[in-house]
């Protein structure tokens, strides 16, 4: 059956390939996975590009597990060899737009879905979500169809890590800044230099060291990515507008970081939003106790994922690496999908049934 599984998800991703997916705009994967999951008598419900099913032997009284990832992309950067839409084999690589970020995650999660689906004697409940708008923390993304999908005890979130578990991951928080002075002519002695006055805020977040620093995420990260002042050589700006990205841990969250900041910087801010929050899972939690007993990995993520929606305890796992996201020519091995699809299943066979 497993055999059966990798081919029907290596056949699949290279269909979700070939169609265009951005975020927002997944209609036509979305229309894709439904009717795969439909054609293996599997019933599902769809809320805007998201399609989410519940396992056959669904029971209110056990607690409940979500298998989730995302089958939206990202745009396409310059330097792609190939056609980004045209899945391209080469041996044991796949090559292809979505392929790695999260195809692979996709499509393994559903073979697993559709392993354990019709057993009985588990200990969850299965919910396998397939969203979209992950790529832009969208609206209609994953925290649309939340309160349909009931409550949820434990989640797997599936990314591309090399099929080691991410047990923590940092949240984000973006600041605007804009610092104001006097204009006046740049040969005299007047006005007040707003990019000067920027500076004196971009060399403090620089400089600045948050004193809790997560065992699992390390320290809190601030970066000053963009900034944007002046209109012509000779004239002193009155304006200067920076932007902040902010990369919050479990031991420092963004309602706290957003509190020094507010004390330190001089620039005015609007408060940003706060929903992009880290989130973590026990260190003891039967889940990443199977995981480390049977080798396997674990480590904290820089990166962000549908996991910040999530308020249940959370892992994020999958096949493929996230170096290669975003890239030129992203792909995946088509030995790491049928991997995947084994250690999945290895794992939660553990974890189900005891």
């Amino acid at each position: 059956m497993k055999s059966k599984l990798t081919e029907q998800s290596i056949d699949l991703l290279k269909e979700l390939i070939s169609i265009s997916s951005f975020s927002g705009e997944e209609d036509k994967t979305a229309d894709l996975i439904q009717k795969f999951l439909e054609n293996n008598e599997i019933v599902t419900k769809r809320k805007y590009h998201n399609i989410y099913t519940f396992s056959s032997q669904f029971d209110s009284d056990k607690p409940t597990l979500l298998l989730n990832s995302h089958h939206d992309t990202v745009r396409p950067t310059g330097g792609w060899s190939s056609d980004p839409f045209q899945p391209v084999i080469e041996g044991d690589k796949l090559i292809g737009l979505g392929s790695n970020d999260a195809g692979a995650s996709l499509v393994s999660l559903m073979a697993v879905f559709q392993y354990f689906c019709n057993s009985g004697n588990l200990s969850h409940n299965l919910i396998l979500a397939l969203t979209a708008e992950e790529e832009n923390s969208g609206e209609k993304g994953i925290r649309a169809i939340l309160s349909d999908l009931g409550k949820i005890d434990l989640a797997i979130v599936g990314e591309p890590t090399g099929m080691q578990m991410a047990i923590a991951e940092k949240g984000l928080m973006v600041l605007r800044c804009r610092a104001t002075g006097r204009s006046g002519h740049a040969a005299r002695d007047t006005g007040e230099n707003a990019i000067h006055k920027a500076m004196d805020d971009i060399n403090w977040i620089r400089n600045y060291k948050f004193s809790q620093v997560s065992p699992l995420l390390g320290p809190v990260k601030m970066t000053v990515t963009m900034i944007k002042a002046g209109s012509q050589h000779n004239v002193i700006p009155d304006q200067c507008e920076f932007t902040v990205d902010i990369r919050p841990t479990d031991t420092c969250n963004n309602e706290m970081i957003l509190e020094v900041l507010k004390q330190n910087v001089t620039s005015d801010f609007a408060d940003p939003s706060l929903n992009l929050q880290p989130s973590c899972i026990p260190l003891d939690h039967h889940l990443v106790k199977i995981a480390k007993s049977s080798g396997m990995e674990t480590f904290g993520s820089p990166t962000l994922s549908d996991q910040t929606y999530i308020t249940a305890p959370s892992v994020k796992m999958g096949p493929g690496r996230s170096e290669r996201s975003h890239t030129a020519d992203e792909f995946v091995y088509l030995s790491e999908i049928e991997e995947g699809i084994e250690k999945y299943i290895e794992l939660l066979e553990q974890f189900l049934k005891t």
